[in-house]
């Protein structure tokens, strides 16, 4: 059984996936038979395919991953339908997989599970959930116990986000007390 972590209202755990990450177009389509009564995340291509011909497939069980590369900005407003979407990050320094999560929860509202997929460590975790990630499949050779803790690295944001669009610079000015007009000097 694989485990993610995922962000639920009590606080990040690990859970059991429910879903099964189908990798490239050739293989999807074979094993999409053999698992038909399961959750799958398909990737970009394979599901434009699939949504646009005649095999039909349930939307309710159904996620897309979205790579580095892909351009989805044409179907966003059909992936807001889906209950999961996967970004891929491909390498630890391939940032792009954060914009594409920020832009699908700020510009297009998508309200469902976002998960972080591939080259995913510790180190990004508390990044990834700034920029709206809320669950995470952590790379296979290491420790997700260890992972989870990445989370909580951080006790102060200096600036908004997903998360907390109000930056730290604001809050303060917001908490300090407002001196009255005459003691104002330029």
């Amino acid at each position: 059984m694989k485990h993610i972590i995922r962000v639920l209202p009590a606080g990040a755990d690990i859970v059991v996936d429910e879903w099964l990450l189908l990798h490239d177009s050739e293989t999807a389509l074979s094993r999409l038979a053999e698992h038909a009564m399961q959750r799958v995340i398909l990737p970009l291509p394979l599901w434009r395919t699939l949504r646009d011909g005649t095999e039909s497939f349930d939307p309710s069980s159904t996620g897309v991953w979205i790579a580095s590369d892909d351009e989805y900005e044409d179907v966003a407003c059909e992936l807001l339908d889906l209950p999961l979407i996967a970004v891929d990050f491909p390498s630890f320094r391939d940032g792009r997989g954060y914009s594409v999560a920020y832009l699908l929860r700020t510009r297009y509202g998508f309200r469902g599970e976002l998960r972080a997929i591939g080259d995913v460590l510790r180190d990004q975790l508390f990044y990834m959930r700034r920029c709206g990630f809320d669950s995470f499949e952590v790379r296979a050779d290491k420790d997700i116990r260890d992972a989870l803790k990445g989370l909580a690295a951080y006790t102060i944001r200096y600036q908004g986000s997903v998360d907390d669009p109000v930056p730290l610079f604001r809050k303060r000015a917001e908490a300090a007390p407002s001196l009255p007009d005459e003691h104002w000097e330029p």
